[in-house]
């Protein structure tokens, strides 16, 4: 029984993977998204739901990710973002917070194993946000994950932690500032002091930030345009998650809590993408 049981799973599985990738050779006849961005949203409701421990429901949106990733890559999606972990959840309680950063030390050695999909599907790892707020082991796990998988190139993915919107902007502009008077300072030092008008004049244009300035500073500068953004649990609040890079991307929110997203979510996700891209296509290069 039990060998007619395995037996019965493999051919479902090979009969589900053949309609999977028949699926997908339709849908790469239209518009492939090349940058899909997720809100994992919904783990500590699927854990209460289901009466588990605190972490088991991330560690079940875990598996979801991997099986999201996969599909990414069978369809062609060259980078995938996902929010990991907000610079706000630094407020929850101080043990949430702790499972939450062990869980992350274990699922960045658990995908650098020689058998994960990061390894199989040549994904390279880059994390994205203020990393001067992780702890000192993790910041090194993190930096030890990029270097490891920097020459992987088949398909990349930005992992936001911990990161906000406002916080990405902030530093930008802190960056293009602090580049601007470092030029300023360089230049007196190489021309001298000088009083005329028109040299001072052009010095103030030349120093002035413009948008291309903060644009290059910020932490997503990585990736190209988004093309997606997928928030599970239906929720349709973006809570400070790329609100600069969003504005003229396709926004889909379906009612499944992260862990319990599927193929078919995915698959209408780019089915709604495609139907809307000669608009999207419009507004970008109206820019």
């Amino acid at each position: 029984m039990e060998t007619e049981s395995s037996v019965t799973g493999g051919y479902r599985r090979r009969f589900t993977g053949f309609l999977r990738k028949c699926m997908f050779s339709v849908l790469s006849m239209g518009p492939v998204p090349n940058h899909i961005a997720f809100i994992m949203d919904g783990n500590r409701r699927y854990a209460k739901k289901r009466n588990l421990q605190l972490g088991e429901g991330h560690r079940a949106g875990f598996a979801s990710l991997m099986w999201i990733l996969g599909y990414c890559y069978e369809l062609g999606v060259k980078y995938v973002t996902i929010y990991a972990f907000s610079i706000d959840n630094f407020k929850r309680r101080p043990n949430e917070v702790q499972v939450l950063m062990d869980l992350m030390l274990e699922k960045i050695d658990e995908l650098l194993k020689e058998e994960s999909l990061v390894r199989q599907y040549g994904i390279q790892l880059y994390f994205i946000g203020n990393l001067k707020l992780l702890s000192d082991n993790v910041r090194e796990a993190v930096e030890r994950a990029m270097e490891i998988t920097a020459k992987n190139n088949k398909l990349v993915l930005l992992i936001c932690v911990p990161y906000t919107s406002t916080d990405e902007i902030l530093h930008a502009v802190e960056e293009s500032c602090q580049d601007k008077l470092d030029h300023s300072q360089a230049v007196k030092q190489t021309n001298g002091s000088t009083d005329h008008c028109n040299q001072t004049s052009q010095e103030d244009h030349e120093h002035d930030i413009k948008v291309v300035d903060i644009e290059k500073r910020m932490y997503m500068a990585a990736a190209p345009d988004l093309d997606i953004l997928i928030r599970s649990s239906g929720e349709t609040r973006l809570s400070n998650f790329l609100l600069y890079q969003s504005d003229k991307c396709q926004l889909y929110s379906p009612a499944a809590l992260w862990p319990e997203l599927g193929l078919w979510h995915f698959v209408w996700a780019v089915l709604s993408y495609q139907r809307s891209y000669s608009y999207f296509e419009k507004k970008r290069k109206q820019l």
